[in-house]
Formats: structure tokens, sequence, C-alpha cells
């Protein structure tokens, strides 16, 4: 995971608040993981939204 070319970077702007995620900062990783339970990564919601873990593509237009 550490060998991520743009880790650095992701890391700076990464919005996950989720403890000890293993994709953290980890974009790629992160995004397929999410994709199959019909999520989106945190980076698509603001704070508050992002706070309630609920990362459903309904939750995500809701919040529109």
């Amino acid at each position: 995971m550490s060998d991520c070319n743009n880790l650095k970077r992701n890391l700076a702007s990464c919005s996950c608040t989720y403890p000890g995620c293993p994709r953290y900062g980890i974009c790629c990783e992160c995004v397929s993981y999410h994709r199959p339970n019909g999520e989106l990564p945190a980076c698509y919601f603001d704070k508050k939204t992002e706070k309630t873990y609920d990362r459903s593509i309904e939750n995500y237009l809701s919040s529109k």
C-alpha cells in the first residue's frame, strides 16, 4: 500500500474520518472498496454528512 505514487499528495486531502481505515489516502483502493457496495468514497461528501459513515449513493443525492 505504501507503494502508491500519489500517497503523500492524497494524504494531504483525504477527507475520510473513519479511524484506522487501511485505505486512507489510497484512492484507487478506496473507490474499489466502496463501488461494489453501492457507495461513494468520503471525498464526495461534506464533513457533516461524511461523519455519518452512510456512504450510499442515495445519501449523497439527498444531501445535495
